[in-house]
């Protein structure tokens, strides 16, 4: 029996069906259009990241020092996976047995890899293994396994281990430089990453790509340093050599070429190796001679000392105070200096003392024996303002702008906060604190006729073609500034020949080449209690040969123990000559004619002055000082 209630319920219902039909078809043509294509496309189309091959960098030689090789890394599309061998109407055992073979080959536990494909089944990149050979690539391949894959990147590589580790630096695990030049030239090593979308049919399997749809990765540049890794290592082992027989926890050494500017090795003591950063925390154990005064104890390895760890120079500063007041008249190398013994009381009641009662001495032996006294009353005839023109002038208090991160300034006080205290001071390299670099770069001016150069690591890049563009043309000194002229220049330069001769470094002289140096001998600061009486930087800086100096050294060791030695001349004296020796005989560099003795008018003011000590370098041997190394400039002065 028909019912009117009932055939308007059934219609109500066919209206709303319809209406709901009407609304969805609507809203997959308007709205949702969007959301299904998106979705569609994202089952059809995968984006890949194309990484960009970082940048290599190479010795001045081309050497590889740090490289980038490519890795190969087994992934499991887990979604995928699981959804596969659903759809296959293949078990989970089935699965099992895929998950073993993959382990078998990666030498990895089944358990392990079901776990975290268990822990995240929605994972479209679930990481099994990195660093997979060639024949485990291609056996995962054979294997034919739904979901797995095998994805590319790339790995820095560090073939030379831990040499030049301050140099190079670092890079993390997502690729961006840690320190070094891998972080301050990270832009121009990384590069820039490209990208491509695939289309993928029901399987996963790659059909093709637009060319719209990729975009090919631009590889890093490759760098080309001034470093020459043999000098870098022999600088490396003298060093090493040197902080271990003293047991010094630290020690720095920088090597330049004069005429240029180029940096041929900078290295530290402890070292580290880029390769494994875990590797790199500073000590648990200290030497046994160190205390707690000093908070560098336990050094980062990682850490630049030779351009971000200032210390007093001692010594080292005279031959930058003395320089500029031979060229303003101020003294001449023949003045007598009046310095009455072991002591001297300023015109304020200061004391300073020397280690030994010369007696009046010339400028030139106040330098050879490095007298604090004849510094102070060369310092006290400069005045401060003369003082501070002079170490300016060798651009101590700024950075040297070489392409390294975290490069200090040095501390030299603004001349208005000099006191009367601080004339004794600085000219004993005291109350004023410089990096290796900046010492290295002065020393430089003794060595090239007296101009200011500036220090630089980066020789150039390499273009496609493997063409070098340098990036910092070799300079002419002719257009540098001269602080010095070069008429002082070969009168510093000759009066320093003395030192390993017949002076503080007696018993280092080279049997081949004439090299001038100073050395260094410097109580080491307590902040407010003082200095310490018994820990000391001792250093030495060196050039040669005289007659056309190719190499500046400055050669640190911090803190050695007192035990076994500690002036300057003993400790960093024979480190730096081997290294100066072995990197001379490297390049090729012809013996030196002998060193002529000092002018008669000369060698008669000089303390016990001995002619033999400058007879041919062989004969002269037996008549040097037995031992490597004279006490020098050790005591500081005391109110």
């Amino acid at each position: 029996m028909f019912s009117t209630i009932r055939a308007g319920f059934i219609f109500s219902l066919l209206t709303c069906l319809c209406a709901a039909l009407i609304g969805r078809v609507a809203w997959l043509q308007t709205a949702g259009r969007q959301n299904i294509l998106a979705r569609a496309d994202r089952q059809e189309q995968e984006s890949q990241v194309l990484p960009a091959r970082r940048g290599t960098i190479f010795d001045a030689n081309g050497i590889l020092m740090a490289g980038t090789i490519q890795t190969s890394t087994l992934f499991i599309d887990a979604r995928f996976m699981f959804d596969h061998y659903q759809s296959e109407g293949r078990s989970l055992v089935d699965m099992d047995k895929a998950i073993a073979g993959l382990a078998a080959v990666v030498d990895k536990r089944p358990f392990e890899i079901a776990k975290v494909l268990g822990d995240n089944p929605n994972a479209r990149f679930v990481k099994i293994a990195e660093n997979l050979d060639d024949n485990q690539t291609a056996a995962i391949g054979k294997l034919n396994i739904p979901g797995a894959g095998i994805s590319h990147d790339y790995a820095r590589y560090y073939p030379l281990g831990a040499m030049a580790a301050h140099i190079l630096g670092g890079v993390g695990t997502n690729g961006i430089g840690l320190d070094g030049l891998e972080l301050k030239f990270n832009n121009v090593l990384a590069g820039r990453a490209g990208y491509e979308v695939m289309t993928k049919d029901g399987h996963r399997r790659a059909i093709g790509a637009d060319e719209q749809d990729y975009a090919p990765p631009r590889h890093g540049q490759n760098l080309v340093l001034t470093i020459d890794t043999n000098i870098q290592l022999i600088a490396e082992q003298e060093l090493a050599d040197s902080c271990q027989e003293f047991q010094a926890h630290r020690g720095e050494v920088v090597v330049m070429d004069p005429r240029t500017g180029a940096v041929l090795a900078l290295a530290n003591y402890p070292t580290f190796n880029p390769q494994n950063p875990e590797d790199s925390a500073p000590p648990t154990t200290r030497p046994a001679h160190a205390t707690n005064d000093a908070d560098d104890n336990n050094p980062d390895p990682r850490r630049n000392s030779c351009l971000v760890s200032p210390f007093e120079p001692g010594s080292i500063f005279k031959p930058f105070i003395a320089g500029p007041a031979f060229a303003w008249n101020v003294t001449n190398p023949l003045e007598i200096w009046p310095i009455p013994g072991g002591v001297y009381t300023t015109p304020y009641g200061r004391k300073v003392t020397d280690v030994h009662a010369y007696g009046p001495l010339p400028t030139w032996d106040v330098l050879v024996k490095s007298s604090n006294i004849g510094m102070s009353l060369l310092g006290e005839r400069l005045g401060n303002a003369r003082l501070y023109r002079a170490i300016t002038s060798f651009a101590f208090g700024r950075p040297t702008g070489i392409e390294l991160p975290g490069e200090s300034t040095g501390l030299l006080n603004p001349l208005a906060k000099w006191t009367k205290y601080s004339t004794e001071s600085v000219s004993q390299g005291y109350e004023v604190m410089v990096t290796p670099l900046q010492l290295a770069r002065a020393m430089c001016a003794y060595a090239n006729g007296g101009h200011l150069i500036q220090p630089h690591l980066i020789k150039g890049v390499l273009d496609a073609d493997g063409n070098l563009i340098a990036r910092t043309p070799t300079p002419d000194l002719s257009t540098l500034p001269q602080i010095v002229d070069t008429h002082t220049v070969e009168v510093m330069r000759r009066i320093l020949c003395d030192v390993p001769i017949r002076g503080t470094a007696a018993g280092t002289r080279s049997d081949t080449w004439n090299i001038f140096g100073k050395t260094g001998t410097a109580h080491i600061s307590l902040g407010k209690a003082g200095y310490s009486e018994t820990r000391f930087n001792s250093s030495f800086i060196c050039g040669g040969p005289a007659e056309n100096p190719q190499l500046v050294i400055a050669f640190i060791i911090h803190d050695p123990n007192r035990n076994i030695a500690h002036y300057g001349g003993a400790v960093a004296g024979p480190g730096a000559m081997h290294l100066m020796e072995r990197a001379l005989s490297y390049m090729q560099v012809p013996p030196s004619p002998d060193l002529p003795p000092p002018p008669p008018e000369v060698a008669k003011l000089l303390w016990e002055y001995n002619p033999k000590l400058y007879e041919p370098k062989k004969a002269a041997a037996a008549q040097s000082v037995s031992r490597a190394g004279s006490p020098d400039e050790i005591a500081i002065t005391h109110d």
